[in-house]
C-alpha cells in the first residue's frame, strides 16, 4: 500500500524527501546486457538540475548519480552493462535550506499538499514539501535514462509548447533550438517572447503554468492492450502522477472535439512490404490503445508553482485562520523542468509495455501477412 512504484516488468521505486540525505531508486525488470554508465545518466539529469538559469529555482544541487548495483564489466566487449538484477541509483541532497520553512511549518500552504499529507498520515515533513516535492523527479529522470536504451531505435523527445498563454508557432518548430535556450522551446522567436514574460513574473514574486508535449520516435507497433492495459491510459497515468500536472492529452486530445470523424480519421494507404502508411497523426500513435508505429505524442498541462511571494488565505493544522507567503527558492515556471521529466515517464511506459508485449506474443507481426484471395 506504499504507492511508490511504477510500471509492471520494467518497474521503479522510489525513495527520499526533498531535505532527508538522499534520493534513490530501484529499477528493476531491466533486461540484461545493456550498456549503461553514470555518464549516461548523467546527461538526462542535468538537463533537469536546479539552478542553471535564473528562470528555474537557485537551488544548487549537483544531481549527481551513483549506481549502487545491477551492472557488471561485460569481459567479451569491456563495457559496463545490466546483469539482469536491481540497479540501485543514489543522488546525495547537498544544498537543503530546512530554515526557510521553519515560519510555515503548521500552516497548510495553498495549493500545495500540506493539508492532503497531514490529513492522509497525521505527520508530514513540512521542509521543501518532503515525499511530495518535485525532488523526487530526478529519480524518475535516472530511472528513464536507463528506460530509453531498452527499446532498439526508440528517440524520446520533448518541448515546451506554451507558458501561461503564449504558445509556440509551430511552423517554427526546430528540435535543435530546444537545447539552445532555457526554456526546452523548439521556437526561437516564442522563447524570445518567454525571457521578457517570465522574467517579469519571477521579479514580481509569482508564477505561471504551461504545457510540454513529449514525442516518442521508433516505437514498434502493437504496443498496448486494448481494454485495461492501454498504451495511452498508461501514459496518461504516468504523466498525472507527475508533480503539478493537472491535464493530459493524447494526439490531437482534446482539439479532436471540435473535429469531423472526417478530419480525425487517419487515412492509410498501402507502403512498404504491404505494411499501411498513416497519412496523418490526430491519434498520436495510438489506436485502440495499441502502438500504430507512428509517433506516440503526448501533452500535459502543468499548473503554477504554488510557492509564491504573495500573501494567500489559509488555515494550521490546529484549525486558526493565517495569511502567509511561502519564502525559499522556487521555480517561477515548473513547467520547464518538467520536460525531462516528461521524457523519462514516457520512456519508462513505452520500455514497459515493449517488455509486455514481448513477453506475450513474441516479436512484432510481419507483413505483409499474406495473399489475399
Amino acid at each position: 500500500m506504499s504507492h511508490n512504484s511504477f510500471g509492471h516488468l520494467f518497474r521503479f521505486t522510489t525513495f527520499g524527501e526533498s531535505h532527508g540525505v538522499a534520493i534513490g531508486c530501484v529499477v528493476d525488470g531491466c533486461p540484461p546486457l545493456i550498456p549503461i554508465t553514470e555518464a549516461e545518466i548523467q546527461r538526462d539529469l542535468d538537463r533537469r538540475r536546479p539552478g542553471q538559469s535564473k528562470y528555474t529555482t537557485q537551488r544548487q544541487e549537483a544531481d549527481q548519480v551513483k549506481i549502487l548495483s545491477g551492472v557488471f564489466t561485460d569481459e567479451r566487449t569491456g563495457l559496463q552493462v545490466t546483469t539482469g538484477t536491481s540497479i540501485g541509483l543514489i543522488i546525495e541532497n547537498t544544498d537543503q535550506r530546512s530554515k526557510d520553512y521553519g515560519e510555515i511549518k503548521d500552516s497548510y500552504r495553498p495549493g500545495h499538499a500540506d493539508y492532503t499529507y497531514d490529513v492522509k498520515y497525521g505527520i508530514r515533513d513540512y521542509r521543501g514539501g518532503g515525499r511530495s516535492s518535485a525532488r523526487e523527479t530526478a529519480m524518475r529522470v535516472a530511472a528513464g535514462a536507463i528506460a530509453r536504451k531498452v527499446v532498439p531505435g526508440m528517440l524520446v523527445r520533448g518541448a515546451l509548447v506554451q507558458m501561461g498563454p503564449h504558445r509556440i508557432n509551430r511552423a517554427n518548430w526546430d528540435w535543435a533550438e530546444v537545447d539552445r535556450n532555457p526554456f526546452f522551446c523548439p521556437d526561437a522567436e516564442a522563447a524570445a517572447v518567454w525571457a521578457d514574460y517570465l522574467d517579469g513574473i519571477r521579479k514580481a514574486g509569482s508564477s505561471i503554468g504551461a504545457v510540454i508535449e513529449i514525442v516518442a520516435e521508433g516505437v514498434p507497433p502493437g504496443l498496448g492492450a486494448p481494454i485495461y492495459g492501454k498504451l495511452d491510459a498508461d501514459l496518461a497515468s504516468a504523466m498525472m502522477s507527475i508533480n503539478a500536472v493537472k491535464g493530459v492529452e493524447i494526439g490531437d486530445g482534446f482539439e479532436a472535439a471540435t473535429l469531423s470523424g472526417e478530419q480525425n480519421a487517419d487515412e492509410m494507404r498501402s507502403g512498404n512490404n504491404g505494411a499501411p502508411t498513416f497519412l496523418s497523426n490526430h491519434a498520436g500513435g495510438i489506436l485502440g490503445g495499441i502502438s500504430t508505429g507512428q509517433p506516440v505524442i503526448c501533452r500535459f498541462a502543468v499548473k503554477p508553482t504554488s510557492s509564491i511571494l504573495s500573501e494567500r488565505a489559509s488555515v494550521t493544522r490546529y484549525g486558526a485562520e493565517t495569511d502567509l507567503r511561502t519564502k525559499g527558492r522556487h521555480d517561477p515556471c515548473v513547467g520547464i523542468r518538467a520536460v525531462p521529466v516528461g521524457e523519462a515517464m514516457m520512456a519508462i511506459v513505452l520500455a514497459d509495455h515493449y517488455l509486455r508485449h514481448r513477453g506475450q506474443v513474441g516479436e512484432a507481426a510481419k507483413w505483409p501477412f499474406g495473399v489475399s484471395t
